[in-house]
């Protein structure tokens, strides 16, 4: 595999890790050692092997958060075309990005009285009573990013939540962010607290960047709904308050750096500059195509969005089945300027070259 530009070390480096003792040493060696492993490619399917063929006919209504952001509509597409291969019916309603909009959403779901339900981007506490009333009327659900940890979410009756390991998606940001400043990040973090999974992904980062001895200048809560409107300037004021101390943004997912660059641009900051942006999930086409033209995101910690939705077409119909979850865990992946033409695909995103998707249909018998 190629050696990547952030593990190749400058004499100033050297001098620094020799200077700051063995401890040093070995966390530098630890943080690189992660952020290697999840650099290399995905070429091995790990995922389930056996389950029930499919149902026939279902039909499944999709509650997205907000098609606006680059992660659900990236999950939203890999349903889709998961249920064209498994035969279902498939209709997506928009939440919009607001509390009240998938309110409304999730009530739109079940008058269509679907035979399943899949929600995409939101804390599965949130909408609880709308979750009770699909509960009573026996509507299996699975969700995309409605809790911290994967599997059943037995309290609001989802079946399995899909997700990446979020724990070791914050910890590969906050380690890359550590590697490439040198052993002396100054980083700003952004999350929502709208959301009990960007909350604990965001907690991990400030803990990683910590204990690794680098410096956490601000915990920024700034809901991503709303990040068109706020990012704009709250970068600006952040440049004007740490300037050069701030080497490093980390944030939840992408959707954050989507509006950063003007603002650092007008700055004079150059588009592969500090402060370098990093994503703790979701691997967005926008990402991509950031962090390949060097144009104001260094890193995306992607999620096989894509196969995550086949996983959630799989886990529903494992519900009707009767069955239990599969217990898959799907891959991350470190994404840099150095391997981001290998295994971007044809969509830019993170589309791992394992077969997954022709090992769904056999077990689907497809």
């Amino acid at each position: 595999m190629k050696r990547r530009h952030f593990l190749a070390t400058t004499a100033a480096a050297m001098l620094t890790v020799a200077l700051a003792g063995p401890a040093f040493a070995d966390a530098m060696a630890d943080a690189k050692a992660v952020v290697e492993k999840y650099a290399t490619k995905v070429d091995k399917w790990d995922g389930p092997t056996s389950g029930p063929k499919a149902a026939d006919g279902k039909t499944v209504v999709v509650v997205a958060a907000d098609m606006k952001n680059g992660g659900i509509l990236g999950v939203v597409n890999g349903i889709q075309e998961a249920a064209s291969a498994i035969g279902w019916t498939v209709t997506v309603v928009d939440g919009a990005g607001s509390i009240e909009g998938r309110t409304a959403s999730f009530g739109q779901a079940l008058t269509l009285k679907p035979g399943g339900i899949i929600i995409a981007g939101f804390d599965a506490v949130e909408q609880k009573p709308a979750m009770e009333e699909a509960k009573k009327a026996g509507i299996p659900m699975v969700a995309w990013h409605a809790a911290p940890a994967v599997g059943p979410v037995d309290e609001v009756g989802v079946f399995a939540n899909v997700t990446t390991d979020a724990m070791e998606v914050s910890k590969a940001a906050a380690d890359y962010a550590f590697v490439d400043a040198g052993g002396k990040p100054g980083v700003i973090i952004f999350t929502d607290s709208t959301y009990a999974i960007a909350i604990a992904k965001a907690d991990k980062m400030k803990a990683e960047i910590e204990a690794l001895g680098g410096k956490v200048l601000e915990y920024v809560d700034t809901p991503i709904a709303e990040t068109s409107q706020r990012m704009p300037q709250l970068t600006t004021t952040l440049l004007q308050k740490y300037g050069d101390q701030w080497t490093h943004s980390l944030a939840i997912n992408d959707i954050y750096f989507d509006f950063m660059g003007p603002s650092l641009s007008a700055a004079g900051i150059a588009g592969d500059g500090a402060p370098k942006s990093v994503a703790a999930g979701d691997g967005s086409e926008s990402a991509y195509q950031r962090i390949r033209a060097k144009q104001y995101q260094s890193v995306t910690v992607a999620e096989p969005l894509n196969l995550q939705g086949w996983q959630l077409v799989d886990e529903l119909n494992r519900a009707f089945a009767g069955e239990q979850w599969s217990g898959y865990v799907s891959p991350l992946h470190v994404v840099t300027v150095d391997n981001v033409e290998f295994d971007g695909g044809p969509k830019n995103t993170f589309d791992p070259d394992n077969g997954y998707r022709d090992e769904y249909k056999k077990i689907w018998g497809k």
